[in-house]
């Protein structure tokens, strides 16, 4: 089979990047999926100042509500048309199962209908008057947007911020994961056929360190939706207070997710696994820190380490894989480190911590689910990220204690609570210092319901019908009714 050579969508224009060509692999076996050139700051100038001038012609600025949402069915349209070729492309973009690629791309077709919805329903204000003139307030489009999404999840995370920022009235220039660019691309396309003007979407993958931080500090973007690792998007928010510029960042996460003693062990035990092994452990809401009260300790590890030892890891494209390769050699690398890194610390491996053996794994980035004990909260791979298949359990009995545990962390992502005591679920949750609570349930979505953390994993929403609101500028309007003219001139 010949390696398909991808195209970057540039002002309009499906062309080579004006960067150096490079590869993107396979993380089953390490083999070329495609080949592309890396775009350039001075690709990022060209999309962005063409971005510009086709947001403000009239076939794009002077559509009607209905008219964007109609787009933006034809979208949605487009992606379930191509819905099996899409999932098969994203398994071989990052390795991901692929029931669980074919679950993104409905996801990201569901995305584009409900903010069609969104569109054409949104209603702005006639706020109440307090003279002789009727007021409103409006909501317009901000302009030029950048958005830079992750490997982990690339149709999906895309969808969340190209929805929105059209069915607004901007244009988006995209800066994809660098390994992972497929999915940017292959929206683009179907965005164009479905009627985007050329000029109002740019893909432009390439390396953070030049396409994004180009993207980012380009005068005539207004905004930036990004997806990905904390260090980066502190940066990003740097650069935002600089100019002014708004940001939603959507960062990293150590989520806790915490067993009370009256829980359904059936329920959690499943909801656990899924939590933090689903994926491969490759995301930011990974139930990665699992407390388990002690009086059900030792019989939920029982249960647990038996679902851990069925689960099945292998070859993407099985349908009976639930876990598939890390991303890359490089990534599994790192997730090796934190787990010698907890075992110094004083962890007790009880399963995994290895790469699997066996023709299947040999030239891929595989690694085992790894559960390990003995560690406090305060140790390293309680506190770090890891974003990989590695569940730490630590045992709790005093709620106080566990409240501090459970918030004692830089991040704030999600959380989960597994209890038939919904006064439980109110005081934990409540209490719980995250942007998301799951209650016996575990990695969940609406679209239709808001999405975003708390300290150090990030700021703003994505979802919810309210995320048009985010790449909107608000005016007010005063329009004067009285007869005669302003007294102060008259006096």
């Amino acid at each position: 089979m010949t390696t398909p050579h991808l195209k970057s969508l540039i002002a309009g224009q499906w062309r080579d990047a004006s960067g150096p060509s490079y590869t993107t692999d396979y993380a089953h076996d390490g083999s070329v999926v495609a080949t592309l050139n890396a775009s350039t700051a001075a690709d990022v100038d060209e999309a962005v100042q063409a971005a510009e001038k086709a947001r403000m012609k009239p076939e794009w600025a002077n559509l009607k509500p209905h008219e964007r949402a109609s787009m933006l069915h034809r979208i949605a349209a487009g992606i379930r048309e191509r819905g099996e070729e899409l999932a098969q492309l994203q398994r071989l973009d990052n390795g991901k199962p692929i029931r669980e690629t074919r679950a993104l791309v409905a996801s990201a077709a569901g995305t584009f209908q409900f903010f069609a919805a969104a569109c054409e329903t949104h209603e702005d204000a006639i706020t109440p008057s307090r003279g002789d003139y009727v007021t409103m307030s409006l909501h317009e489009p901000l302009g030029v947007v950048g958005a830079i999404t992750p490997w982990n999840s690339p149709i999906a995370s895309e969808a969340q911020k190209l929805a929105p920022a059209l069915a607004a009235g901007c244009a988006v220039v995209f800066k994809p994961a660098e390994i992972t660019p497929r999915m940017a691309i292959e929206l683009a396309d179907i965005a164009q056929k479905a009627g985007v003007p050329d000029g109002i979407i740019s893909v432009l993958p390439g390396k953070g360190s030049i396409v994004g931080e180009a993207l980012v500090r380009h005068p005539l973007i207004r905004r930036i939706a990004f997806t990905g690792g904390t260090n980066v998007g502190m940066g990003i928010a740097r650069i935002g207070a600089e100019k002014l510029m708004p940001t939603s960042l959507e960062l990293g996460g150590k989520s806790p997710t915490i067993v009370c003693a009256d829980a359904d062990l059936d329920h959690a035990v499943a909801g656990v696994l899924y939590g933090i092994f689903s994926s491969s452990g490759e995301s930011c809401i990974a139930g990665s820190r699992a407390f388990i009260h002690a009086s059900v300790y030792d019989e939920f590890k029982s249960r647990l380490l038996a679902g851990v030892k069925a689960l099945r890891v292998g070859d993407p494209i099985s349908e009976n894989t639930q876990m598939g390769p890390l991303v890359s050699q490089s990534h599994r690398a790192s997730v090796e480190k934190y787990v010698q890194l907890g075992i110094d610390e004083g962890a007790k491996v009880l399963f995994g911590g290895v790469r699997p053996q066996g023709a299947t794994f040999d030239k891929g980035s595989y690694y085992t689910p790894t559960v390990m004990e003995g560690l406090p909260n305060s140790a390293r791979m309680c506190q770090e990220e890891i974003f990989g298949p590695v569940l730490a359990m630590l045992p709790w009995s005093d709620e106080a204690d566990l409240i501090a545990q459970c918030n004692d962390n830089v991040y704030g992502l999600a959380s989960g609570i597994w209890t038939k005591d919904y006064k439980t679920v109110w005081r934990l949750g409540r209490a719980l210092q995250t942007g998301t609570v799951w209650v016996n349930t575990y990695k969940v979505f609406s679209t239709s319901t808001p999405f975003g953390g708390v300290k150090m994993s990030g700021t703003g929403r994505e979802k919810g019908r309210l995320g048009i609101l985010e790449y909107t500028t608000q005016k007010s309007y005063y329009w004067g009714t009285n007869e005669a003219p302003m007294p102060w001139a008259t006096m």
